[in-house]
């Protein structure tokens, strides 16, 4: 071996030996840390969240179950008050924009 692929080894060698020590430290002091306070930790999200969220959720699922449809069965007939019905392009959506404002109040709710 020449001289110079010694020097890149012994670099490498350090190199991951300083890496490992470190991780080994941070571990350490978090694993010390984490101790005393594991148990009080709090979720970001509580429950109350979780159940603003999912009335959101049915609610957006209410709007899109209502824009289903609109369709005739005969492809030779238009007929207007089923394509252009109220529920479809009325009520959906603001049940869509409902289920997203619910949303975001779950979310900055705090």
């Amino acid at each position: 071996m020449s001289k110079e692929n010694k020097d890149k080894k012994k670099k490498v060698v350090k190199t991951v030996g300083t890496v490992a020590k470190t991780a080994a430290a941070t571990k350490a002091k978090y694993s010390s840390a984490g101790n005393s306070s594991a148990s009080t930790k709090e979720m970001t999200f509580g429950p109350e969240t979780f159940k603003w969220m999912g009335i959101g959720v049915v609610l957006m699922g209410l709007g899109y179950i209502m824009m289903l449809g609109g369709h005739n069965d005969d492809p030779n007939v238009w007929d207007e008050s089923v394509i252009y019905n109220w529920r479809i392009l009325i009520l959906a959506p603001i049940l869509i924009l409902a289920g997203l404002g619910v949303q975001i109040y779950a979310i900055f709710k705090k």
